[in-house]
């Protein structure tokens, strides 16, 4: 049976956190750091890639500091320089991005390991009617303090507290829509990779998001208007419309889309006869999910049934925060109950830990 494995990298597998200068203030990693950063993440793949050579792999990623970063400087430079609309910065930082983890190939190579890495600019569909236009709930970008995080709201940015650090001081950071993905666009170039052996980076920050277009029927003629109101028109004969997208405002959580991904690659293989067995595997700068994070009674989950997970994620107040562990728990709900054969919450670093039930979180069917 084939097995394919997907790794959904974190904003710590690419840009180190926690970097302060002398003054106190958090240093935003430049490119030269983060690079060396997506340099360490790539021994500890290559590490699994060793000791598991039989497996497929799929690499996504995440992008909350790029993309920031991105609209930060667009920000900065107006009006010498036009805006950037989000859609367009999480294709940037897919191509981006894409190059810095592709670096892998470089580590696969000294070991002798024949496997290509290679990334693709992904769209993924998204309801132009999701509540989260409404009620944003994306963290992207750096971190400020209270104080400049209320002129960030002067300025017209929504923002929302993150989470405390040690001294027990607010983190803020801006919000931004997050609609759930529905589809991936790009879904046959992934499959195709899959089936040549290269292991493909897709749906990077979550995807680019899209949305289909209905067109417009006026004298005769289909009319698809998408981006920036470029018009496309073929005769009207009473057909199925078209799948014709345009890009929406929105940043689509990482771990939501490769949930998704998992599910599309099982159904689709399903429907061709082949049998696949597929593992979401979400690496994040905690070891596994716990339970009152950060208080006197934490408590680790470390092998735990979906059902059972998803019961507490059900509970109220929240037990996981929706910025931070609450998608990771919803996406590894979802596709465990899509039908994957195991979905792990880790660290990079405790892989094959995580894997014999000694750190991380696996969640299991049940």
């Amino acid at each position: 049976m084939k097995k394919i494995r997907i790794f959904a990298f974190g904003g710590n597998e690419v840009a180190p956190v926690g970097l302060k200068d002398k003054d106190g203030k958090a240093i935003n990693p430049d490119i030269a750091m983060q690079w060396q950063r997506t340099a360490d993440t790539g021994k500890l793949v290559a590490d699994i890639f060793e000791k598991h050579p039989e497996d497929k792999y799929v690499m996504t990623h995440g992008n909350g500091p790029q993309v920031g970063n991105i609209l930060m400087r667009a920000e900065m430079c107006r009006p010498t320089l036009f805006p950037l609309s989000l859609d367009v910065c999480v294709a940037d930082t897919q191509g981006a991005m894409s190059y810095m983890l592709a670096q892998l190939n470089n580590e696969l190579n000294i070991r002798g390991i024949d496997n290509i890495v290679a990334g693709i600019v992904t769209q993924v569909v998204v309801d132009r009617d999701d509540p989260d236009f409404k009620s944003p709930s994306k963290y992207i970008g750096p971190s400020y303090n209270k104080e400049e995080s209320l002129q960030r709201i002067k300025d017209g940015w929504a923002m929302k507290m993150y989470k405390k650090d040690e001294k027990g001081n607010e983190i803020w950071r801006r919000v931004v829509p997050s609609p759930v993905p529905t589809d991936i666009v790009e879904i046959d170039a992934i499959e195709a990779m899959l089936d040549k052996g290269i292991v493909p980076i897709t749906v990077g920050g979550g995807g680019i998001p899209v949305r289909e277009v209905t067109p417009e029927i006026k004298d005769g003629q289909e009319i698809y208007t998408t981006n920036y109101g470029v018009k496309f028109t073929k005769p009207a004969k009473g057909e199925k419309p078209l799948k014709m997208y345009t890009g929406v405002e929105a940043v689509i959580d990482k771990d939501l889309a490769s949930a998704l991904l998992g599910c599309m690659l099982m159904k689709r293989a399903k429907a061709r006869g082949e049998e696949v067995e597929v593992s979401l595997t979400i690496f994040t700068g905690e070891d596994g999910a716990k339970l009152n994070y950060q208080k006197p009674d934490e408590k680790s989950l470390r092998v735990i049934k979906v059902s059972e997970l998803e019961a507490i994620y059900n509970q109220k107040p929240p037990p996981f925060p929706a910025g931070s562990m609450g998608p990771k728990i919803k996406a590894v709900i979802e596709f465990v109950k899509g039908g994957g054969s195991v979905a792990y919450i880790s660290k990079t670093e405790l892989f094959e830990e995580t894997l014999s039930g000694k750190a991380g979180t696996t969640v299991i069917p049940g």
